[in-house]
């Protein structure tokens, strides 16, 4: 978890120091917690100028932003409420909404930062990977992996409840850099089928392949023992 801070925090120097900002989408799960607590404390926090870092999220559960399963809920209170950027730029996913409203809006306060007519480059993307292969909220045999003109939709998964947001492909292949953290032997049979997969759409996880960007994976040894 410390070389995945340490990786982190050099993006951020160096995009803050090249132009002036650093754009981050976040991800949930206790690896990423994990992660936010190392960066939230010293002596990595004192490195980095949080006033110019921007956060946003890869996806979210359809709940309001106060709930236990709330990712947004976990990046506050693990490193949000520690290192205090300016409110205006936390970008959260709004899940109390309507979830097809939800993702409208936050497609509006991407397109900011997009340079027409391309699509939004962020700095970084921090996901993980499911025991079934999916990341982010791109479930195996979800319709959301078909999108390819949206950038932010509403998702439904089978057997679950609660409605999701996520990026979709085309917006997460479009970053400056994708950084997976898989950690957990739970992981490693979906670890050591995501690089050569036989069914694609059975692991999302593979399908993202920035295009022009650089894409990492950080893996503790549970996870990797069947590489």
């Amino acid at each position: 978890m410390q070389a995945a801070a340490e990786r982190v925090t050099q993006l951020a120097e160096h995009c803050i120091a090249k132009r002036g900002r650093f754009d981050w989408a976040l991800a949930g799960g206790k690896t990423p917690e994990a992660l936010y607590r190392l960066l939230a404390g010293p002596p990595l926090a004192g490195r980095i100028d949080w006033t110019r870092v921007h956060f946003f999220w890869s996806d979210e559960r359809c709940v309001p932003a106060d709930h236990p399963d709330s990712n947004y809920r976990m990046a506050r209170q693990s490193l949000l409420d520690h290192v205090a950027p300016p409110r205006g730029n936390v970008h959260r996913l709004r899940g109390e909404l309507p979830p097809p409203l939800a993702a409208s809006r936050y497609e509006q306060e991407l397109a900011a930062l997009a340079a027409p007519p391309g699509l939004p480059r962020l700095d970084l993307i921090l996901l993980g990977m499911g025991e079934d292969g999916h990341t982010a909220s791109l479930f195996p045999g979800s319709a959301a992996l078909m999108e390819s003109k949206r950038w932010v939709v509403a998702t439904s998964i089978a057997g679950r409840e609660v409605a999701r947001l996520t990026f979709t492909l085309p917006l997460l292949n479009a970053a400056a850099h994708v950084l997976f953290l898989v950690a957990g032997a739970d992981k490693a049979r979906a670890l050591a089928q995501v690089s050569t997969p036989a069914d694609p759409d059975r692991l999302p996880a593979h399908r993202v392949q920035p295009v022009n960007g650089e894409l990492s994976w950080l893996v503790d040894a549970d996870a990797a023992v069947l590489l």
